[in-house]
């Protein structure tokens, strides 16, 4: 492989040029050749060995599909910062802050805007973005043992759902499914997996109807968030995190979300999702809270009343036919009107803080704790084995099929392109209507030669830049569930969007051609189509290159087309090649403008004779094309550049994706003073509990409440709701 890989760069190089030419060549194509030619190393978490990878494989031969092993989540101590470069400030978005999640309970994460809410659930999660402004420590328990994300199978459920829009539900289950699920091979298995999948989270009814997007309408929002549940839900895990599970759902859709997890968690799942002001039916659906408050840990245990009991004991009563969660919501904000308000409300939430940590003791948890001599047994269970799961071409395959039915069915996005094209050549075709052989008809060629280019261009650039971006989005999250790797997905998506992409261009230059009256043999014809859909395809590349360079689409389709204008500058028709500063000729050697430029003027000048009166004018088109400084040179000339650019843009793609692939802020252990003033979770008996439940104290005098919450800095106040 290594001698043809060889051999096969070296022919590709001698094709024309030399210098950088040849070396940027050369080093394409062997990088291609690596990419593709093997699945390359399985990755190994950081916390396992070969010897413990070799023990779990005979301790559990046979996979356990749909088996959910127990896991508790501990937490303590958890601090994260955030420096601020200009005024040197330091701001804590988390502050030590502790909790714990336990299978077979819904916890939800409660607070006002700005408390913490999704940075405590991504931390748990392993999800938080890395930054150098950023400091995380704290300590974080799997089953007892300490241990980081990589530890048990994990989903994670973000706001945003984003699919394959033009793909049905049951078949974005099945790729999930085969993707993730290697070891069912039997075509039955996996489809009475996927059907039990679909009846479980309620979308039996939609299986066959496609996801839809924006553009095309589809499943709802709340089938949608199902649906993301369903994808993560496939490789079993053992945690599920879910962030704003109900944002943007009407009521009965959120508490359809709701009550789907919290059958997942009756199921043997720990569920922890963040949640911002839920109403009451939703409320009851919670087994355990946790309130936070501008980072700050407010209270942390059972759900229901036993909050509402506990912040009842500081004065703080939930009036009836309240829901409980607004009252929480109320009582931990901050009230902004006034200045007044601004520091009676901070006073209280800062006793309430101080308070909580001082009798962390009556943290309430219901279940008992998992057994320590169990905890090393069932994290090995749950680890997560090393990446790489399927074949190569296995993923190749699976992922080539998603591609050509994502490109294939996506009729709105067709349908616009097909008529763009032939609008934009039936244009075109009406002002160089049937142009002559005069000597003016010499400027009019070019510059619809010059047009043509552009034009083929500009519309495969702007439909890269504006989709890629938010496909990139999806294959990332993908890529971090370690479902396939990046050179099969790379591969299956550039043979799949051949066809569909060369359709375009074929469309356009069979309309503009005939109507212009170009040089008109059939030869030269499929000339003129093979030269401006090798420039479509080369504009498409250079719009994955954008696409994987910057971070959202708005900034692609900033970037992608700023970019296009200097190729198009140095094009070849506004500056001559001769007459470019020396500083900017590097700039016509990788315009793909140029070059496509300088190809259909070669295709359509090479051979024709012009109308001439006197010795001044142009007789022949290689005169012409001399005027150009395109004398001497030849077609192949413009296949080997233009096979130059996309080998360059695609490898430059493929280092971006792996370069800008997401990275988590890593988990330090806490400074031996926070270790010093841990907070204990000692969970009750459930008989203390229902005691605690049924005591009802009366409310206590403003002057015992004040004392009974007093620490020297801090003093707290009843707390009264407005409008009640």
């Amino acid at each position: 492989m290594v001698r043809f890989g060889g051999k096969m760069a070296g022919q590709l190089v001698s094709l024309g040029g030399n210098g950088a030419g040849q070396f940027l060549a050369a080093a394409a194509v062997a990088l291609l050749l690596r990419l593709f030619s093997g699945p390359g190393p399985a990755l190994m978490p950081d916390d396992e060995s070969p010897d413990d990878e070799k023990n779990d494989a005979a301790d559990d031969d046979s996979p356990d599909v749909g088996k959910v092993f127990p896991v508790t989540i501990r937490w303590s101590n958890i601090t994260c910062s955030l420096s601020d470069k200009s005024s040197k400030s330091v701001r804590f978005l988390l502050n030590n802050v502790s909790g714990e999640a336990k299978p077979g309970r819904l916890l939800a994460i409660m607070g006002p805007s700005g408390s913490g809410k999704t940075t405590l659930l991504n931390v748990l999660a392993g999800q938080l973005m890395a930054s150098p402004r950023l400091h995380l420590s704290g300590l974080l328990e799997v089953n007892g043992r300490p241990s980081s994300n990589r530890a048990y199978k994990l989903a994670y459920v973000r706001q945003e759902d984003l699919f394959f829009s033009q793909l049905t539900v049951r078949e974005t289950l099945s790729l999930a499914a085969e993707l993730q699920l290697p070891e069912i091979a039997s075509v039955e298995e996996r489809d009475e997996y996927v059907n039990n999948l679909l009846f479980k989270l309620g979308l039996a009814s939609c299986a066959d109807t496609n996801v839809g997007d924006a553009k095309v309408r589809g499943i709802s929002g709340g089938e949608k968030k199902r649906l993301s549940l369903a994808c993560e839900l496939i490789a079993s895990p053992s945690v599920i995190f879910s962030d704003e599970p109900t944002t943007g759902l009407d009521a009965f859709q959120a508490e359809k979300v709701m009550e789907t997890l919290r059958q997942l968690a009756q199921d043997g799942h720990t569920v922890i999702c963040s949640i911002h002001q839920p109403r009451g039916s939703v409320y009851g659906k919670f087994d355990d809270i946790v309130l936070l408050a501008e980072g700050a840990l407010v209270y942390a245990g059972s759900a229901h009343d036993v909050p509402l009991t506990y912040f009842s004991k500081f004065g703080y009563r939930c009036p009836d036919h309240v829901n409980p969660a607004e009252f929480l919501a109320d009582l931990i904000s901050i009230d902004y009107s006034s200045a007044e308000s601004v520091y009676s409300s901070r006073k209280r939430i800062d006793g309430l803080v101080e308070s909580f940590s001082q009798q962390s003791s009556t943290i309430l948890y219901a279940t008992p704790l998992t057994r320590k001599e169990d905890s090393k047994k069932l994290s090995r269970k749950t680890g997560v084995k090393g990446k790489g799961k399927g074949s190569w071409w296995r993923e190749f395959w699976l992922l080539l099929r998603r591609a050509w039915m994502q490109a294939s069915r996506d009729g709105p996005t067709n349908k616009v392109r097909a008529t763009m094209s032939i609008a934009s050549a039936i244009i075109f075709g009406s002002v160089f209507w049937r142009m002559g052989k005069s000597q003016t008809s010499i400027q009019d060629r070019m510059g619809l030669l010059q047009v043509a280019a552009i034009n083929t261009a500009m519309a495969a650039l702007t439909k890269t830049v504006g989709v890629f971006p938010k496909e990139r989005a999806i294959v990332d999250r993908e890529r971090a569930k370690g479902s396939y790797a990046l050179g099969p997905y790379l591969l299956s998506k550039l043979i799949a969007e051949i066809p569909v992409g060369a359709a375009f261009p074929l469309v356009f230059g069979a309309v503009l051609y005939p109507m212009s009256r170009l040089h008109p043999t059939f030869s030269r014809f499929g000339k003129f189509c093979g030269i401006v859909t090798a420039e479509s395809f080369a504009a498409s590349a250079m719009g994955l290159t954008v696409g994987a360079m910057v971070p959202t689409t708005e900034a692609a389709m900033a970037v992608g087309p700023s970019l296009m204008t200097v190729f198009i500058v140095f094009g070849g028709y506004y500056v001559n090649a001769d007459n470019t500063p020396i500083i900017f000729r590097w700039i016509p050697n990788v315009s793909l403008i140029r070059w496509a430029f300088q190809g259909l003027c070669i295709n359509e000048f090479r051979g024709l004779q012009f109308d001439h009166q006197s010795s001044i004018d142009v007789e022949t088109g290689e005169q012409a094309l001399e005027r150009l400084s395109f004398g001497g040179r030849h077609i192949k000339d413009t296949v080997v550049a233009q096979s130059r650019i996309l080998l360059f843009l695609y490898c430059t793609t493929y280092l971006l994706l792996e370069k800008n692939k997401p990275s988590y802020q890593r988990l330090e252990p806490p400074c031996r003073e926070q270790i010093q003033s841990q907070v204990q979770l000692e969970p009750l008996d459930p008989d203390e509990v229902k005691q605690l439940q049924q005591l009802d104290p009366p409310p206590p005098k403003k002057d015992e409440s004040n004392q009974q919450l007093e620490s020297p800095p801090v003093e707290i106040r009843p707390f009264i709701l407005e409008g009640l």
